[in-house]
């Protein structure tokens, strides 16, 4: 799929049909973004506030201790580690290397030791955390990694217990709870879980919850008079449930499930689901926005939901049920969005300040220095290849609160960045009774046809001009030009989910940079996996 991103794909005969059922967009949208970014989605960006770049694909985000620095763990085909953020100047004060990192980021109860998951690298490492500072101290094996093979463990999630002394750890490609002693570095439990286990979430009376990935349900595990879990059975969340949020006093538990853009609300005492929030769009199909990432309020009465394909953050207003706080007051219906930049991945919620990780932040770009056939390759320049362009970033603002009309004008600023406010025309379908659908993978609408006079091309992107490539201009003029197409593609495999099936994951967009950038895992996006 697109080596060049921001360009459309190319493909071919099956424009004729498609372009027919585009419906243009209205003069008025147009002109209230103009000079607002667009994304190779079609959507565009209009963040509620300026943010602070940061390396590439940031998956997590942890307030430090203090509140005076913000740590985001970074997982993208060129970065991997950590990084640190003054919060009173924005700055990367910090930058660390990791070998291979996923999704796994905690402070330990006494904040002197920062946590992190080491993905392909089937480890957990620690760091030592002092006046804004993480030095790597030290680091706890979870599997033992063969020499050039992809990891078997792979952790993700990480849940720190109550004093301390336990790391719970989801190992995502191993279906467990990894249960770490700190003292002696080693495992010393492990239990089973749906398949790919995901977020871990504790309670503060010392239950442990495990979401998974490729199931539909959470593992429940609770503590023991000898300090030791015992499982405590599954409970069913719904579809591919992920990052999970539990209130202060571990009443209820919230779990997103981004395939459905569904949050399912659990009474974990009485261990029942007792409530479902909606977090679709507000129009079209029930799917969509992808929530990924789960934050609550001090009162524990608002929930901030990251919508990854929204852009933006969405706030549901919980009522007394479904919070477990008699004095809440809300409907448990959305109450309005926050717009953010690129694919939002994690969000926290700092008294009136909203922290906001946009794991691709600012988006890309038209790449003309990328490497044309024989001249070179992208590794010699990185941010020439698409994934290497994306840079994820951290927005903060004063927002936590935000209601009435305030709210509603940041809603509608969503709606129209998204072009949910567009007057769509009903289109006749043309009668045709089949359709060639021909995608040309790997390569841009400008790559092949960009020297096509009749279509908004740009020549400097051309790698395969008429005279290299005449049966696709002979294609491309007979049947039609299919130029202003976006899709949600920066590779191959989000590239075949999207042309397939109009959806790219939320496990393909967190897991395909590991992949590409050759820090382990398997190609899991054509039907089979491991």
């Amino acid at each position: 799929m697109p080596d060049l991103p921001f360009r459309s794909l190319t493909v071919g005969v099956a424009s004729v049909l498609l372009a027919c059922q585009q419906a243009p967009q209205t003069n008025a949208s147009a002109n209230e973004l103009n000079g607002q970014p667009r994304l190779p989605t079609g959507a565009h960006l209009d963040p509620v506030r300026t943010s602070w770049p940061v390396g590439s694909m940031p998956l997590a985000m942890a307030l430090a201790p203090g509140g005076g620095h913000v740590v985001v763990l970074l997982n993208g085909w060129r970065d991997q580690g950590i990084q640190v953020i003054d919060r009173q100047t924005g700055q990367v004060s910090l930058t660390v290397s990791q070998p291979a990192t996923f999704l796994g980021l905690a402070f330990a109860p006494d904040g002197r030791s920062l946590y992190t998951s080491g993905g392909n690298q089937d480890a957990v490492y620690r760091y030592d955390w002092a006046a804004g500072r993480a030095t790597l101290a030290d680091s706890f094996p979870l599997a033992v990694k063969q020499p050039n093979r992809s990891g078997t463990s792979y952790p993700a999630g990480i849940g720190v217990s109550g004093d301390g002394k336990r790391l719970y750890v989801a190992e995502n490609l191993f279906d467990s709870l990894a249960v770490i002693d700190v003292a002696s570095k080693r495992v010393v439990q492990r239990f089973a879980t749906e398949r790919y286990p995901y977020g871990v979430a504790v309670a503060p009376d010392g239950r442990v919850f495990v979401s998974a990935w490729g199931g539909n349900t959470i593992s429940i595990f609770k503590p023991n008079s000898d300090g030791w879990l015992d499982s405590d059975g599954r409970l069913r969340v719904g579809r591919h449930p992920s990052a999970l949020a539990i209130s202060a006093d571990g009443s209820r538990l919230f779990v997103a499930s981004g395939s459905t853009d569904r949050i399912t609300v659990v009474d974990t005492r009485a261990k029942r689901v007792i409530a479902e929030l909606n977090d679709a769009p507000p129009a079209g199909p029930r799917e969509g926005s992808t929530p990924n990432a789960l934050a609550l309020d001090a009162a524990g009465t608002r929930l901030f939901v990251a919508e990854a394909d929204n852009n933006a953050i969405g706030i549901f207003d919980l009522s007394a049920n479904t919070s477990g706080v008699a004095t809440a007051t809300g409907r448990d219906s959305l109450a309005g969005r926050l717009p953010t930049e690129w694919y939002p991945t994690a969000v926290i919620a700092a008294g009136d300040t909203l922290l906001v990780a946009n794991g691709k932040g600012r988006g890309t770009s038209p790449n003309r220095d990328y490497p044309h056939p024989g001249t070179g390759v992208h590794t010699t320049r990185p941010r020439t290849y698409t994934l290497g362009q994306l840079d994820g970033s951290v927005m903060a603002a004063p927002i936590a609160r935000v209601s009435g009309a305030e709210l509603a004008g940041l809603t509608q600023r969503v709606e129209r960045a998204n072009g949910w406010r567009d007057v769509k025309r009903d289109a006749p379908y043309p009668p045709f009774e089949h359709v060639v659908y021909i995608i040309k993978e790997n390569r841009t609408y400008d790559q092949v046809l960009g020297d096509l006079t009749q279509g908004d091309g740009d020549t400097s992107l051309v790698f395969f001009p008429r005279a290299n490539s005449p049966n696709h201009h002979a294609l491309a003029e007979r049947f039609g030009l299919f130029d202003r197409f976006f899709v949600n593609a920066e590779v191959s495999p989000d590239g075949h989910n999207w042309s397939m099936a109009a959806y790219a994951t939320d496990y393909l967009e967190k897991t395909v940079p590991s992949n590409y950038s050759d820090r382990g895992r398997t190609y899991d996006y054509e039907g089979t996996n491991r």
